[in-house]
C-alpha cells in the first residue's frame, strides 16, 4: 500500500505531461496556420515576411469562393432542419416507447457516427446516382441529414430523459393531445438540447467534404473548394478560411456553453 500511494503522485504528473502534449500536439497547427492566413508573402511561408489581409480580402473578392460558401450555409441550414425534426422524433420514440427493438433503433440510428463516412458515401452515391440526386444541393441536404442525426439523437436522448413524464401526462389529463404536451411542456424544457443538437448538426454538415467529393459535382460546397485549391495551388487563401472556420466553431461553442447547458443531466 505504501508503495502504491508513493507511486500515485509520479503517475498523476505522468498523466497531466501526457493531456499537456496531446493538446499542444492538436494546437500547434493553429501556431502555424493563424500566422500564414495574415501573410504578406505570394505562397505558404513559415514565419511570414510580414503581415497583410489580402488573403481575407482574396477570400472575400473572389465568386467561387462565395458561392462555395453560402451552398455550405444553405445544406447545412437545411440538413440542421431537417436532421432536428427526424433526431428528435427518433430520440422521443428511443426515450419515451415501450415496445420491443428499441435498443436496436438506437444503435442504428447512431450508426453513421460510427461508420467511416467514406463508406456512407459510396453507398450513398449509388443509391443518389439512379435518383439523380448528384451534383445538386437537395441530395447534399438529405446525405447530410443523415450524418448529423446522430448527434441530434444523442443530445436529444440525454435532454428527454431529464424531463419527467408525468409532466406531460399531467398536460394531456387537462385535455391536450400528445403532440400538444410534446410541443407545450416537453419542447420548452429541453430548449437548451434543441440548441446543443443544432449547432452540432450545422457544423456536422458545414464542415463534411467526404459526401461532397462524391455527390457536389459542380455544386461545390466550401470544403470540397477548399480541396479542389488544396489539389491545384496551394496558397494562403486556404490558410485565412480555417481561420474563418475555426472563428465559427468558436462561436459555436460559445452558443452552445450559453444557451445550451442545460442540455446534459448532471
Amino acid at each position: 500500500m505504501a508503495d502504491g500511494n508513493a507511486m500515485r503522485p509520479w503517475l498523476r504528473r505522468l498523466l497531466r505531461g501526457y493531456t499537456a502534449a496531446v493538446f499542444a500536439m492538436l494546437l500547434l497547427p493553429l501556431l502555424i496556420i493563424v500566422p500564414i492566413s495574415f501573410s504578406s508573402a505570394r505562397y505558404l511561408q513559415f514565419p511570414p515576411p510580414g503581415w497583410s489581409l489580402q488573403w481575407y480580402r482574396r477570400y472575400l473578392d473572389d465568386p467561387s469562393w462565395i458561392e462555395a460558401t453560402f451552398v455550405s450555409l444553405r445544406v447545412a441550414t437545411g440538413a440542421t432542419m431537417l436532421s432536428l425534426v427526424l433526431g428528435t422524433a427518433l430520440a422521443y420514440s428511443v426515450v419515451r416507447g415501450r415496445y420491443r427493438g428499441r435498443v436496436l433503433v438506437e444503435r442504428l440510428g447512431s450508426g453513421p457516427m460510427i461508420v467511416p463516412h467514406i463508406i456512407i458515401a459510396i453507398a450513398i452515391y449509388g443509391l443518389f446516382a439512379r435518383l439523380r440526386l448528384t451534383g445538386n444541393e437537395a441530395g447534399l441536404i438529405l446525405a447530410h441529414t443523415v450524418l448529423a442525426i446522430p448527434f441530434v439523437l444523442a443530445v436529444m436522448s440525454a435532454a428527454l430523459r431529464t424531463v419527467d413524464p408525468v409532466l406531460e401526462q399531467a398536460a394531456m389529463s387537462l385535455g391536450v393531445g400528445r403532440i400538444g404536451a410534446i410541443v407545450r411542456v416537453t419542447l420548452p424544457l429541453i430548449r437548451p438540447g434543441i440548441v446543443s443538437a443544432a449547432v452540432l448538426a450545422f457544423l456536422s454538415s458545414f464542415d463534411e467534404v467526404v459526401v461532397a467529393l462524391f455527390l457536389s459535382g459542380t455544386t461545390k460546397t466550401l470544403p470540397k473548394q477548399m480541396f479542389d485549391n488544396i489539389q491545384n495551388e496551394i496558397d494562403p487563401t486556404v490558410a485565412a478560411i480555417s481561420v474563418l472556420q475555426i472563428a465559427l466553431v468558436v462561436v459555436a461553442l460559445l452558443i452552445v456553453s450559453r444557451f445550451g447547458a442545460k442540455a446534459v443531466p448532471r
